[in-house]
């Protein structure tokens, strides 16, 4: 089932814990398809000294500022990309870090990567993005308008399923600033979680 804009014209704070259990789903231009179920997230708010959109609006995070259920993928460290999905109102930059996803046997139909065990292979935002093959040619794209879409949100589970995930909150990673804030998501025991909160 496909999720309306509706769903995404929240706050990060309010999306990010229910996209937790939704499916990621990537199309590619052969035709193969790539998915995995979402397991980690983390939200980030415009008066966030985390967020990209702290400063303003830039040419790199203007997407942050448009309509929400769009993708803004940016490249960190010179290494690799990072997938969120804008939230909020326009105008307002917030977006949903996805952090990990778990592919376990149905995570796609490259021989060798989603069926020999190897669940952590998109546990963590590059692995992600590596795995999905997301780059920033796939920036600024709609994530709900249909299933032939590159790049989907679906929710695969009941509402009373997805009600019954054991989701642990903590702090964010690999931040410098805004630390303090609560604003990570995961599921609790997951395999493909990046990093367990030690506490």
């Amino acid at each position: 089932m496909l999720i309306k804009q509706s769903f995404f014209s929240r706050s990060a704070i309010e999306v990010a814990p229910e996209l937790i259990g939704c499916t990621l789903k990537r199309v590619l231009p052969s035709g193969e398809i790539l998915s995995g179920t979402i397991v980690e997230t983390e939200a980030y708010l415009q008066n966030d000294p985390a967020c990209h959109a702290y400063r303003g609006i830039t040419k790199r995070n203007a997407v942050m500022f448009g309509p929400a259920g769009f993708s803004y993928v940016y490249f960190i460290y010179g290494v690799h990309f990072c997938f969120n999905v804008v939230t909020g109102d326009e105008g307002v930059g917030e977006a949903v870090l996805i952090r990990a996803l778990d592919v376990g046997e149905d995570g796609g139909e490259r021989e060798g990567e989603s069926g020999n065990g190897d669940f952590r292979i998109a546990a963590g935002p590059g692995k992600l993005c590596k795995f999905m093959r997301i780059d920033k040619s796939l920036n600024g794209v709609s994530l709900f308008a249909n299933s032939e879409c590159e790049l989907t949100i679906t929710k695969c589970l009941s509402k009373r399923e997805i009600k019954k995930i054991p989701l642990t909150q903590c702090r964010r990673i690999g931040i410098r600033e805004g630390k303090e804030f609560l604003w990570r998501w995961y599921w609790t025991g997951n395999r493909a979680v990046s990093v367990r909160n030690k506490s």
